[in-house]
């Protein structure tokens, strides 16, 4: 049989054997595999935007910040504390106020928040309270500034409008979170 034949035989014959459903009796074990295939492995979720990787990294420290500094405006004794657990309320807020416009979910406090907490809500007033506070916010300061700095370096050159929100948001954000660190490392100075 000559090629041309063939050819014209195969398709005769695969046209005839799909009509009569024999194809898909072939091919069902395909399908079937195939179904598996796509049922063990599941679709990749679609990947957090950096940008939203960044604000929902701020929230959780702003959330605690503002609790801790609601109490220590009642609690601080020393007055360079309590003047920063004011301004650091106001801040608290205006942040928590803007990130949850942008859409971003509050998580739930971790371990150590909630032992952050739990420790300042239980001290007494005077200087223990004090420091417990400043140590606090400065550890969440420092985290703050560390999460804004690796954002900035890994958002360099991204140019979608939410990110480059995001880094406008950052940039003025890392500025006050170093303020914060220098100011709560003085207080706590002060206060040793």
């Amino acid at each position: 049989m000559n090629p041309a034949d063939r050819r014209t035989f195969l398709k005769t014959s695969l046209g005839g054997a799909l009509a009569l459903g024999v194809g898909s009796a072939l091919l069902a074990p395909l399908r079937a595999t195939a179904q598996a295939a796509a049922v063990s492995k599941p679709m990749d979720p679609k990947p957090v935007p950096s940008e939203a990787l960044f604000r929902q990294g701020v929230i959780g420290p702003a959330e605690l910040s503002l609790v801790t500094s609601q109490i220590a405006v009642d609690k601080a004794t020393d007055k360079n504390t309590k003047e920063f657990a004011g301004f650091e309320l106001e801040e608290a807020i205006a942040v928590t106020t803007v990130l949850k416009q942008l859409g971003t979910e509050v998580p739930a406090p971790d371990a150590k928040a909630k032992e952050t907490l739990a420790k300042l809500k239980a001290a007494a007033k005077g200087k223990d309270f004090d420091k417990a506070y400043i140590a606090a916010q400065l550890e969440n300061h420092e985290f703050l500034r560390d999460h804004a700095m690796d954002y900035l370096a890994k958002a360099k050159g991204k140019t979608e409008p939410a990110e480059k929100h995001a880094q406008h948001l950052a940039t003025l954000a890392l500025a006050v979170f170093k303020e914060h660190v220098a100011i709560t490392k003085r207080i706590l100075g002060e206060l040793s």
